[in-house]
């Protein structure tokens, strides 16, 4: 049995673990238990292929460790096992690639002008004899992987592709909860806490905080709930103990994600207002908040919005927070202007003990419908409430955050009242 390993997309905390997690299951696999599986296991490989669909485009790829059952053959010790789970990132590298975006991949170099990348993919897993395949990534890595499968089911060819759902932004349809997103939420978290710090150098400071996310402002939202729950265990000074320390300063006074609509004036306002009473402003915005205006600012000075190969716009181009904290500067005064960004901090994490044991148990199901030759993508079904391989065509992306939840509602009521 060989099995094959890509990510795609962006970094997340989950990557590494989850690639470290089905090597341990498939490593415990002995010539005594074949009848758990439908595919050869005489003799078990791996490979992964690098930076991302690119790798297996390109034919790249790297051998992975795993236990066979030769005596001969080296085992996967517990220590390699171990250090997956300890790296954040991916050591096979990602990629963004679609490979139904044939001018792109020529653009690229990975096809030539007369092949198409579909089927170049595919002829390649058949070539290195690949009977599974685990994409880990998020909604485009996994309906690229839709057209991979079905493609190759087209052509008859018995090969598995398990999608495993990661992304920071937690905005997989239809799966409830997204490897490595609690992570990423804590993470930033803890960045903050360290930059709030710089509230006491200056007497009208703002800080702007911009958290990754593009039509979900979920890990904006879930990184300031977390903040704020670390924050209330601190029991900081009150003004009676501490002359002049006024623990507001630490607080969150604004939060801004694509899905709630904003009165800016208004907004302004009350900022206005807070800044006088405290000092400082700590804001947490997501990087596709006001997508829609500062789109619009862009096309207006001549520019051009740069977008990805799926159609995305880059938003590393956009800088929602600087558009922000130069809107509101030219109403509020301000002798200091922080913005700070704990994307790349916060997705190149390694996974913490709860996402951990969530990604064990989430690969665990990956590697039982592995060996049964289903296909799709494994997670939490929003829709039932159950762990399910669900079918490839049923995945979507820019799964927003729901604004009326009761925890975001408390939040807001916290922050803005």
């Amino acid at each position: 049995m060989k099995i094959a390993f890509l990510t795609s997309g962006g970094n997340a905390p989950c990557l590494n673990s989850s690639i470290g997690r089905l090597l341990f299951k498939f490593s415990k696999i002995s010539k005594n238990n074949s009848s758990q599986t439908s595919h050869s296991n005489d003799h078990i490989s791996a490979i992964g292929y690098l930076n991302g669909f690119s790798g297996l485009l390109k034919g790249e790829h790297i051998n992975l460790p795993v236990s066979f059952n030769g005596e001969e053959e080296e085992n996967l010790s517990d220590l390699e096992i171990d250090t997956f789970y300890k790296l954040g990132g991916s050591l096979i590298g990602n990629s963004r690639i679609k490979l139904t975006n044939i001018e792109d991949c020529i653009k690229r170099n990975l096809i030539n002008k007369n092949e198409i990348p579909i089927e170049v993919a595919a002829q390649q897993l058949i070539k290195d004899k690949v009977d599974i395949l685990f994409t880990i990534g998020g909604d485009d890595t996994n309906t690229t992987a839709k057209d991979l499968k079905n493609y190759i089911s087209s052509r008859d060819v018995k090969i598995s592709v398990i999608g495993i759902p990661k992304t920071i932004d937690n905005d997989i349809f239809p799966v409830t909860r997204s490897l490595g997103a609690y992570t990423a939420a804590n993470s930033g978290a803890s960045f903050f806490s360290n930059i709030v710090n710089e509230n006491f150098m200056g007497e009208r400071h703002l800080i702007v905080h911009e958290v990754m996310g593009r039509n979900s402002g979920w890990l904006t939202a879930f990184t300031a709930k977390c903040y704020l729950q670390e924050l209330d265990k601190k029991n900081l000074f009150n003004r009676a103990s501490m002359q002049n320390f006024d623990k507001r300063k630490y607080d969150i006074h604004g939060i801004y994600v694509p899905e709630r609509n904003l009165d800016i004036n208004q907004e302004i306002s009350r900022l206005s207002k807070v800044i006088d009473d405290v000092g400082c402003l700590n804001l947490f915005i997501s990087e596709g908040a006001f997508l829609d205006e500062i789109s619009e600012d862009i096309k207006s000075r001549g520019g051009e919005i740069e977008k990805d190969a799926f159609g995305h716009i880059r938003l590393d181009t956009i800088n929602a927070a600087k558009w922000y904290s130069e809107l509101i500067s030219k109403k509020i005064n301000f002798d200091r202007i922080l913005i700070q960004k704990s994307g790349y901090f916060a997705r190149s994490s390694a996974p913490n003990s709860s996402d951990l044991e969530y990604i064990f148990n989430i690969c665990d199901f990956a590697f039982e419908n592995a060996l049964k030759c289903n296909s799709g993508v494994v997670g939490e079904d929003e829709r039932t409430g159950e762990l399910s391989c669900i079918d490839f065509n049923d995945i979507k992306g820019d799964k927003g955050l729901d604004i009326n939840s009761k925890w975001f509602l408390d939040m807001i009521d916290r922050i803005e009242s």
